[in-house]
């Protein structure tokens, strides 16, 4: 049964770079077809698609996050990473992990607009935005 489980600050301070790992049991970040997420969903709001990691590596981001989100693996440790810089108090969210069937051919869209429930998904962190 692939789990998966999130880490990190619960505080980063305004400006500064949020760091997530999200270790994956049970399955592989290298597994043919599947895709890795970064999803999040500030309180009182819904879900926001941060961006993904392919089997393969590919990444894809949000448009209105591209320029400060990246996002990485280690395939050793089974992990993958968030790193978003330049965050603001309105960034204050739960932010959750996610496993969903990789589409090469498909674009970002594809992987922003899933409407099915996730393969897997992580229970998600809490991270607040705070000076």
């Amino acid at each position: 049964q692939v789990q998966l489980q999130e880490s990190g600050p619960g505080l980063v301070k305004p400006s500064q770079t949020l760091s997530l790992t999200c270790t994956v049991s049970g399955g592989s970040v290298t597994a043919t077809h599947q895709a890795w997420s970064w999803i999040r969903q500030p309180p009182g709001r819904g879900l926001e698609w941060m961006g993904v990691i392919n089997y393969d590596g590919s990444t894809y981001y949000s448009p209105s996050l591209k320029s400060r989100t990246s996002i990485s693996r280690d395939m050793f440790k089974n992990q993958f990473f968030l790193q978003l810089s330049s965050v603001t108090p309105e960034e204050t969210a739960v932010d959750s992990c996610a496993g969903l069937p990789s589409d090469p051919a498909r674009g970002w869209d594809y992987y922003s607009d899933y409407a099915s429930p996730y393969d897997y998904r992580g229970q998600g962190t809490q991270v607040t935005v705070s000076s």
